[in-house]
């Protein structure tokens, strides 16, 4: 009963909806820039210890991270979906749970249930595999649409609610979902409200002949995440995720972000456009790139360069574009190209 009566007191202030803040987040200086680097160099030093040559990879995920989103990695089995996701879990001095997505998976294993208790004569809440700071949905799209739904609430809001009792997820909160191709056996296809609520989605690639043959020599007797140990931990990164809150995002910038979410929503070729929601994740992804490049202000570049990974996964094509092998990341690449850069600023002017 004292989990139970801690948890709900804790949930009598609700959470603030992702990567809100009840006051204005303070601006970010050189020494918070060069702090943030030297933690993120070695998150993704410690990641590429694992993934070998996939550094654009371990850089999205920390993004994605610092931006206090959450990450879907799309790819054949096989390639390493699910030992980055390890590999991040494991660079940070955090709680860590995975949950193996499967099609008797129900939604109270994810989110958790409420036990009578015979000794106390009372209900005690059990919590499920998203009580933790960093959880790993290994294959997500392999669970009926009802127990992926059950993600919902937390992915947004950083909350659970069971049995009309709402219980907060400390954070940071982050969940990174691998999911196969849609064509493999066995898989179902996430709703819209599901991937438009992943900040991006990146796909892992089958490695390089070179770094192939390095893993080969690297694994033939263990596994390298058995050597992995924590370089950060979960104050630090609380502390660089208001680093990034603080980077400067001009009105200039931010009238080109909206720009890009409209080109979408008016594209003939698309039934589908970027949400509100996605425009402000590009926003926030923009502002922890531009962090890790050493800047304290957004640029448009920053957004051209992650538009394909924050806004791709949410687009859905017309049947006609379908038809004509248009897919939305060929799509978007011709939205990106058409939409003009004017009256934006390539430094921290206007503030």
């Amino acid at each position: 009963m004292g989990f139970t009566r801690g948890m709900h007191e804790a949930a009598a202030s609700a959470p603030s909806p992702i990567g809100t803040t009840a006051t204005a987040p303070t601006p970010t200086t050189a020494a918070d820039l060069d702090s943030l680097r030297a933690v993120t160099d070695r998150v993704r030093a410690n990641i590429e210890r694992v993934i070998e040559g996939k550094p654009e990879v371990a850089r999205a995920a920390v993004v994605v991270l610092l931006a206090e989103g959450h990450l879907l990695i799309e790819d054949v089995p096989g390639v390493g979906k699910t030992m980055l996701s390890k590999a991040l879990a494991r660079s940070i001095d955090l709680t860590v749970r995975r949950i193996q997505f499967t099609p008797d998976l129900l939604p109270s294993d994810v989110t958790g249930v409420s036990v009578f208790n015979q000794d106390t004569r009372e209900f005690e809440f059990r919590p499920g595999g998203v009580f933790a700071n960093i959880v790993i949905g290994d294959e997500i799209n392999r669970a009926s649409p009802k127990t992926q739904s059950a993600m919902l609430e937390c992915m947004e809001e950083r909350q659970v609610t069971v049995d009309n009792q709402t219980f907060s997820l400390e954070p940071p909160f982050m969940v990174i979902a691998t999911q196969n191709p849609l064509e493999m056996e066995g898989t179902y296809a996430l709703p819209e409200a599901q991937r438009d609520r992943f900040m991006a989605r990146v796909s892992m690639g089958y490695p390089v002949q070179a770094a192939e043959i390095a893993m080969l020599s690297a694994r033939e007797t263990r596994s390298p995440l058995d050597d992995l140990e924590p370089v950060t931990d979960g104050a630090e990164i609380r502390k660089l995720v208001s680093v990034v809150a603080g980077v400067h995002v001009s009105d200039a910038v931010q009238r080109y972000a909206v720009a890009l979410s409209t080109a979408t929503r008016r594209s003939p070729e698309l039934r589908l456009g970027a949400s509100p929601r996605a425009t402000l994740h590009m926003v926030r992804a923009a502002k922890a790139w531009a962090a890790m490049s050493g800047r304290d202000y957004v640029i448009p570049d920053d957004l051209h360069t992650l538009a394909p990974s924050v806004l791709a996964h949410r687009l859905l094509p017309t049947v006609e574009a379908a038809m004509n092998g248009r897919g939305p990341g060929e799509i978007l690449a011709g939205i990106l190209d058409a939409v003009p850069v004017s009256d934006t600023t390539s430094g921290p002017a206007g503030r």
